[in-house]
């Protein structure tokens, strides 16, 4: 450094130490005041907050992606539908060919579009939880199938397991930021499927008393997976008054074919009162066009077709229209999903949701690293906060998923939680009122006053209502860091993580909870 730099360093000291001071004197109250807890409704971030400001189609081109999709569904249609499937779907106006597609006319799909459900909550066990998905209401959440969990200290991956899964509930229960928690990983110590199926929904449930999310290896499991929702909810008309749980339900394989054992499933569950989780995953370059904008088409065509199975089924059934896709990188043909094209498809599709006016939900928040690294930072960062300000109203897989939905990282979870409310922050953007727009504060600061704003009344009353605070994120300046004996972010999200399961039991009731465990072969504690 030059002699001039070493003298202005010299002399920024005095105003440095200064500024230490004085961001120190007042902290004692400030923490105080920001410790306090806040009602629901004033708290500075929380789920349902309206998005819809980032819009990377054109009304032009949301118009040509409708059109061609609906080509898509006259001309090409989807084959291997089950054979209940067939007869509900021709009986409301599909048509198959002699090659076995069946094809829906434009007609039809602007029929069940028109009785198809709108405005649904996603209920959850604690009321204060529900989800209300209606126009750009924005919720993240967690969902995935990885088969390893992350050690992000021996930068080990290993098998997951059924006490895996309910861990991530428990910690979801408890992270403000987390809306729902679809399930997050293969029970792998659980060889059975039936009772893989079953651990995998009690694992759930037993964790959060947030909305869950499930799927089912096979239709046969179905039937006792609801004896145990029965069983939680308190009986069946119970469960029908709030039903907790829905159906991730992957009814198509792309490209344009249907999935049949999912789809009876999905029959099975509609008329059950589960809502459903129309899911459609291509991948682009693979099993879906390597044009972004195709892969949205494919991806529409796929979803509307998944519109008039469910509602030829049950009219109204609720349903969240999941358009899905994910990316490839071309050079191998592996997936990216945390890439910048990911972060554009979801927001694209969360656009055509909105076109539909029906509750959307799609990919959002997949690390492709392996660790909880910048990388994974900036992945999640990106992809959380375009498909929040885009409007989806259910961002899967935001948090704790890593090599490309390989991995799940119970740390990851804890950091997520900070990353989404920052993410939310942006969603809710500028609030500009008669208040917060006056100059009253700037006159009493301004003319004849301490020249600052930080003990002035605005200040300290929008502390928190105006602003989000990290739970694990570090803002001390180096004088403070080095104090504090140097944290690690790592350290700092897994002592969260240890302390927050020290704490967290099971959300069942105890007798509940015994009685199922004397049915069920249940594999966690």
């Amino acid at each position: 450094m030059s002699e001039t730099g070493n003298e202005v360093g010299e002399m920024c000291e005095p105003a440095r130490a200064r500024r230490e001071s004085g961001r120190s004197g007042g902290r004692a109250a400030r923490v105080a005041l920001r410790a306090a807890p806040l009602a629901e409704d004033v708290r500075p971030v929380r789920g349902g907050l309206p998005g819809g400001q980032y819009k990377p189609l054109t009304e032009a081109g949301i118009a040509q992606i409708h059109a061609a999709a609906l080509d898509a569904l006259e001309q090409i249609g989807l084959s291997q539908a089950p054979k209940s499937g067939v007869e509900v779907m021709t009986a409301a106006g599909a048509i198959q060919g002699s090659d076995g597609r069946l094809r829906f006319p434009r007609a039809l799909v602007e029929d069940m579009l028109a009785v198809a459900a709108r405005n649904i909550t996603l209920h959850a066990r604690d009321p204060k939880h529900d989800l209300h998905l209606s126009g750009s209401n924005v919720h993240y959440g967690t969902a995935g199938a990885a088969v390893h969990i992350v050690d992000p200290v021996t930068l080990e991956y290993r098998d997951s397991t059924a006490q895996d899964l309910y861990d991530a509930a428990r910690l979801v229960d408890n992270l403000d930021n987390i809306h729902f928690y679809q399930r997050t990983m293969v029970c792998r110590d659980v060889v059975d499927n039936k009772e893989m199926d079953l651990n995998t929904l009690y694992g759930c449930l037993a964790g959060t008393r947030k909305h869950v999310g499930t799927s089912f290896s096979d239709p046969s499991h179905v039937a006792d997976c609801f004896d145990m929702l029965y069983m939680v909810a308190g009986g069946e008309e119970k469960w029908l008054e709030r039903p907790f749980v829905s159906n991730s339900n992957c009814f198509v394989v792309p490209p344009m074919k249907f999935a049949e054992e999912s789809c009876i499933t999905m029959e099975d569950c509609i008329r059950r009162g589960m809502p459903m989780l129309l899911l459609s995953a291509g991948q682009a370059g693979a099993t879906a066009p390597a044009p972004i904008a195709l892969t949205i088409v494919q991806a529409v065509a796929e979803c509307l077709a998944g519109v008039v199975y469910a509602n030829a089924v049950k009219k109204g059934a609720p349903c969240i229209f999941g358009t899905w896709p994910f990316v490839s990188d071309l050079r191998t043909g592996a997936m990216s999903g945390g890439s910048a094209e990911q972060a554009l498809l979801t927001a694209g599709c969360a656009q055509m949701h909105r076109f539909y006016d029906l509750p959307g939900g799609a990919a959002s928040g997949i690390s492709d690293s392996k660790l909880p690294d910048m990388q994974a930072g900036w992945e999640q960062g990106i992809t959380n906060s375009l498909a929040g300000l885009a409007g989806l109203n259910m961002c899967y897989e935001a948090v704790g998923m890593h090599a490309s939905l390989l991995g799940f990282c119970l740390e990851s979870l804890v950091l997520g939680d900070d990353l989404l409310g920052q993410a939310m922050r942006l969603v809710r953007g500028i609030d500009v009122t008669p208040d917060s727009t006056s100059l009253d504060a700037m006159k009493e600061v301004c003319l004849g006053g301490p020249g600052h704003y930080l003990g002035s009344d605005q200040t300290l009353k929008l502390m928190q209502t105006e602003y989000i605070y990290p739970k694990v994120g570090n803002r001390m300046s180096p004088k403070e860091w080095n104090e504090a004996g140097k944290p690690l972010l790592l350290d700092t999200a897994m002592a969260r993580k240890n302390d927050i399961l020290s704490k967290a039991g099971c959300v069942v009731d105890p007798e509940i909870d015994r009685a199922i465990r004397a049915r069920f072969n249940i594999y966690f504690r």
